[in-house]
């Protein structure tokens, strides 16, 4: 286990830890600190499948006595067979207005009372590069520095693990700009100064590289095994390394780590496989359709591209991950929840945990997605069982927005994976409460119902995917079914949306 510690001034500092809180008979050396600087101690040796206690005790020089900090847990590798619980949450975006710190802090201890043994965070975290030209390793440092305030208030408990976003400016793009002068040496060389990740040893897999300019392991893809599941964690930036905004084939993880990820899923013999990255093809929109193209899913229009494009390569990301049995993508990048499945397995949006309009990822980019999509802010937490994984969203509110239907830490939606799940087809969908009953694709007009009426009206809107306002009716309070005329619509592909007390749902439907 790697700790990080940052104090504001020189101290001395060691680690008590054990496997029970009242008996510490671990400790590390007894360390001096540089102020301002983190302290990473690795407390070792220790048991797999074991929760351990510890915490931090520290004095000033010169001072007569310790002080101690308080008593912290974790727990490390879980055996074949075990149940626990992880959390995930991206796109936290504090250094701009979409992110509220207020908000933040909640989701955060919402994921405090998981019990989680980790927290797997999609990035968008640390930087901006809305301005890479002027921004300095100052600037950079302190947006790294910021989130050691709110992530340490539970990552004591919770360890942290970073995948990287497209806001974290570390592109292959960026690298190459007037070296080491740029956004993406400063991000690495601050993100890894104030947050560990997985370097490869005996436990972790990941990037063996060694990049110049101080930064050495770049710590950016890695993966392990946990109870029955691997967790692999990639990055789609690294290696893009033509344009400031890569298109098409230019979206790469390269040879590399394309080779590594085949290698990881290929002799993994763990009976879930979960894989995470900011957004599979680094920008654009959405989950399934995007990953039918490219260097991910190997199509290009109606071509199929991929050896043309990958010659030796094998086969597209999408397809390897279908064929070694991955059960979840998770992706963030869009700011909303959402949830597909193509070829069996799920591709998962993850909502930002800071949003307090709620509504910034279902407004922008549910157009993007062919099912299940979902507005508020929240973290997933995920459990893993023999054979059987559960998704939770695990909503969020504000105080103030908790006084009518939605409560803070309620499960806006749930479903499991694996042997425990139930057939699709008999799965209910408790997340929206409308459905369409006119054939999809439809002509003409569209019936919407609900199983229950309200007391209040429901709002129902058309949008086309340019985000135009096309059709709009209202359910009356009583009501259990409304008919909407869609004559005089281009044929194409429209977003019915759903404004009431349950909350803001959407779902796509064909015109011809």
């Amino acid at each position: 286990m790697t700790i990080s510690v940052l104090f504001s001034q020189v101290v001395q500092v060691y680690f008590e830890g054990g496997t029970s809180a009242s008996n510490l008979s671990l400790t590390t050396p007894i360390t001096t600190s540089t102020a301002d600087t983190p302290l990473v101690v690795e407390f070792q040796p220790l048991t797999a499948n074991t929760r351990y206690y510890y915490r931090t005790v520290y004095k000033t020089p010169g001072a007569a006595n310790f002080k101690y900090g308080p008593i912290r847990t974790f727990h490390t590798q879980r055996a074949p067979g075990s149940c626990f619980t992880f959390t995930v949450e991206a796109d936290e975006h504090l250094y701009d207005k979409k992110g509220i710190r207020s908000l933040y802090q909640i989701c955060l201890q919402n994921q405090a009372q998981d019990s989680a043994d980790f927290m797997l965070s999609l990035g968008d975290t640390f930087g901006d590069d809305h301005t890479p030209e002027t921004t300095t390793s100052e600037d950079m440092k302190a947006l790294h520095l910021d989130y050691r305030q709110y992530l340490g208030a539970v990552c004591h408990s919770m360890p942290f693990f970073f995948c990287l976003g497209n806001h974290e400016g570390e592109s292959g793009y960026w690298l190459d700009q007037t070296p080491p002068n740029n956004i993406a040496v400063y991000g690495t060389n601050w993100r890894k100064f104030y947050y560990p990740n997985p370097v490869p040893n005996d436990f972790y897999s990941g990037n063996t590289t060694i990049e110049p300019f101080g930064i050495g392991q770049p710590e950016n893809y890695y993966a392990f095994t946990w109870g029955d599941a691997l967790f692999v964690v990639l990055d789609v930036y690294r290696d893009c390394d033509v344009d400031e905004k890569p298109q098409k084939w230019d979206w790469t993880l390269g040879k590399t780590q394309y080779d590594w990820l085949k290698k990881t899923l290929e002799t993994s013999n763990a009976a879930q496989k979960f894989v995470f990255a900011h957004h599979n093809r680094g920008q654009g929109r959405g989950g399934a359709i995007p990953a039918t193209g490219f260097e991910w899913g190997g199509m290009d229009g109606n071509q199929y591209k991929f050896d043309e494009f990958r010659p030796g390569w094998g086969l597209p990301i999408h397809q390897l991950m279908v064929a070694n049995g991955v059960n979840i993508f998770f992706q963030g990048h869009d700011h909303l929840y959402a949830k597909e499945i193509m070829d069996g397995l799920v591709y998962q949006e993850v909502p930002m945990p800071s949003d307090t309009s709620y509504q910034i990822g279902v407004l922008a980019n549910a157009d993007a997605y062919t099912d299940l999509t979902l507005d508020g802010s929240g973290h997933l937490r995920v459990t893993v069982e023999p054979g059987c994984t559960t998704v939770d969203y695990v909503a969020t509110y504000l105080p103030e927005d908790t006084l009518g239907v939605h409560k803070n830490r309620e499960i806006r939606y749930s479903y499991k994976v694996g042997n425990c799940a139930v057939p699709t087809e008999e799965q209910p969908d408790k997340a929206r409460p409308f459905f369409i009953t006119t054939p999809n694709p439809t002509t003409g007009n569209l019936t919407l119902k609900t199983s229950e009426a309200a007391n209040t009206e429901r709002k129902i809107e058309v949008f086309d995917l340019q985000g135009r306002l096309v059709r709009e009716t209202i359910m009356a309070a009583g009501e259990t079914s409304v008919l909407m005329d869609l004559s005089g619509l281009v044929s194409g592909i429209f977003v019915v949306r759903w404004a009431g007390l349950e909350g803001v749902f959407a779902q796509k439907i064909i015109v011809h």
